[in-house]
């Protein structure tokens, strides 16, 4: 008997009736004429709009009299008018401009692949391409390429905004992420799906030591969004600190400070996006955003521009209610998935903890590591005050033992830092405190473990070696 007559014939009717199931569901989801309206008014960086209904966070595109077209979003809306703000220039816009809203595109249906019905608000707002293709690549807020080579050959997006995770699905943060940084490794050990905060004033080292860690990381995927920075920042980040090596299985998505606040805003809704697609495919994603202070100014000045008013420092009600709903979509996936470690950094102004912006990160994250002025005039480097840095799911990361030594490090350093005063001038007699004592002959080997050099690599074994050393 023919082998081919007993191997069964592929499902072709099946798989061709699911293909125009899908054709028919794409049919029938179609709007092909959109809805138009005018724009009336354009205030600062807020423009109305009147003829149209659409609720908040659809986008639009605003026709000028010649030239591309503007894309906005609604932010608000008050009766019959709608509050836009621009992602682009608003040049060029005149009175009575034509507003068109715009449905981010569904896929086209495909064999084998069956069309996702978009049954949610939040499934039919703004996308951003995703996938593999996107390692070694820089976007800026809404997915369009910067770097040069070429156009993004992905086909799948995602939306901006994802659904809350329900936190009892949420798996537990048990194994430590070795992130290349020796204090840190050792001191303040930060786990797969752990939310750090990095605190700091202007020009203390922090985006280098961000990019130490990106470089220097056993995540598989890195994501970094530079939100509200410098531009010259950008190129500089990827050439001299990230580097070639580290940009290969990494994307930076780049919403620099002289773009509009609702780019700002997307661009670190956007990473976030990249970040949760890596997570779900099972890989172990380091998501790093500098800075969410930035990302809150651009709230700012959305909010009180369609008029909401101040409550704290100048900062509205609806700051504070965006910087949670944007950290808690960090963390863990399901048990058995993969993991996404944050770390946002937060401008402290002048150094000042208690800037509202700080003291709402330090409430909504999982520890906080805290960079020092002194130390960095010092040559400290990196300047990574231990005192009032903490990690709160170390517990759970470190054997008993490595806690008692880290332990002994800080009540040792504390003591040395709270009498350096007294060394300095020669008014403490030795043996009077056997604990300081032991502490002013352990400093210079804790101050040399707290150093590290920017072309230096400390693993998670050799930091924690290098910590039993100093208390065998």
């Amino acid at each position: 008997m023919d082998e081919r007559a007993l191997t069964p014939l592929p499902d072709h009717v099946g798989r061709w009736q699911r293909f125009l199931d899908g054709c028919q569901l794409s049919a029938t989801s179609a709007q092909p004429l959109w809805p138009a309206g005018r724009l009336t008014r354009i205030n600062g960086l807020v423009m109305e709009a009147s003829g149209l209904k659409l609720p908040l966070g659809s986008s639009c595109h605003i026709f000028p009299a010649s030239g591309a077209p503007v894309e906005a979003e609604v932010v608000g809306f008050s009766g019959e008018k709608l509050y836009l703000m621009p992602s682009d220039d608003v040049f060029g816009l005149a009175p009575g401009a034509r507003v068109i809203a715009c449905e981010p595109p569904s896929p086209a249906p495909r064999v084998d692949f069956p069309v996702k019905h978009k049954r949610r608000a939040i499934d039919r707002a703004k996308q951003g391409p995703v996938g593999d293709e996107l390692l070694g690549r820089v976007l800026d807020g809404v997915g369009r390429p910067l770097d040069n080579k070429g156009p993004l050959r992905s086909n799948l997006t995602r939306p901006l905004q994802s659904r809350p995770i329900n936190p009892m699905t949420r798996a537990a943060i048990e194994h430590p992420l070795d992130v290349g940084i020796r204090s840190i490794n050792a001191l303040l050990t930060v786990g797969r799906g752990q939310r750090m905060g990095l605190f700091a004033g202007s020009g203390v080292g922090k985006s280098v030591l961000l990019g130490m860690m990106a470089r220097y990381t056993e995540a598989e995927v890195i994501v970094v969004g530079l939100i509200g920075e410098r531009g010259r920042e950008v190129k500089e980040f990827i050439e001299q600190i990230l580097g070639e090596e580290g940009m290969r299985r990494a994307v930076v998505v780049a919403a620099p400070a002289d773009t509009g606040p609702l780019m700002r805003l997307q661009g670190a809704a956007y990473a976030t996006t990249i970040a949760e697609y890596f997570r779900d495919q099972g890989k172990q994603v380091l998501l790093i955003m500098d800075s969410l202070t930035r990302y809150a100014m651009a709230q700012r000045e959305i909010a009180l521009a369609i008029g909401e008013p101040p409550a704290t420092r100048g900062y509205p009600p609806s700051v504070f209610a965006r910087l949670p709903q944007l950290v808690e979509r960090a963390g863990n996936g399901p048990e058995g998935g993969g993991s996404m470690t944050a770390f946002y950094t937060v401008l402290a102004e002048g150094d000042d903890q208690q800037d509202p912006i700080a003291d709402s990160a330090r409430a909504i994250l999982d520890g906080h590591i805290v960079l020092s002025r002194t130390l960095a005039d010092a040559g400290h480097y990196p300047a990574i005050d231990i005192e009032q840095s903490i990690s709160r799911a170390m517990v759970n990361l470190i054997e008993p033992s490595q806690l008692d030594q880290i332990r002994r490090f800080k009540v040792l350093f504390a003591r040395y830092q709270r009498s350096r005063d007294l060394i300095s001038v020669g008014a403490y007699s030795p043996g009077s405190d056997p604990v300081l004592d032991q502490a002013i002959s352990l400093y210079p080997r804790m101050e040399a473990f707290l150093q590290q050099q920017l072309t230096e690599q400390a693993d998670f074994s050799s930091s924690i070696g290098a910590l039993s050393t100093l208390f065998p």
